[in-house]
């Protein structure tokens, strides 16, 4: 048995446009924005939805979303997703990147949100 929730909306943006982009939905979304000196290519959009990290992140590849599933089991998690028809793609450190039918990503990554927040709204798998 493993549990697992949604952590996060990424707005992947190409390198040269990320300021541009991620002015643009601070804006629309009226987010504060937030970096991290150890995350550089990552520009957070604050308080978006509670509980929903929603961040802007520069990407040497085309604009698009996608979503990060964070996980107590990650091998597992990546398992119940590929047995829902997700094939994989790459793995960048401890991020398993699939492509989901219909041609979105997903990561699948460790727990990375508050030990509370997860606990509480974590689903749990058999």
């Amino acid at each position: 048995m493993h549990r697992s929730r949604l952590y996060a909306l990424i707005i992947d943006a190409p390198q040269e446009s990320a300021g541009e982009v991620t002015a643009f939905w601070s804006a629309a979304l009226g987010a504060e924005v937030r970096t991290d000196p150890s995350e550089p290519e990552f520009t957070g959009l604050a308080d978006v939805v509670p509980g929903l990290v929603t961040a802007v992140q520069a990407v040497d590849d085309a604009p698009r979303h996608h979503l990060d599933i964070e996980t107590d089991d990650v091998p597992a998690e990546v398992e119940r997703l590929r047995g829902l028809g997700a094939t994989p793609v790459s793995r960048w450190q401890d991020c398993h990147v699939l492509r989901a039918p219909g041609g979105h990503l997903v990561c699948v990554i460790p727990v990375a949100s508050e030990p509370e927040l997860f606990e509480a709204t974590a689903t749990r798998w058999p």
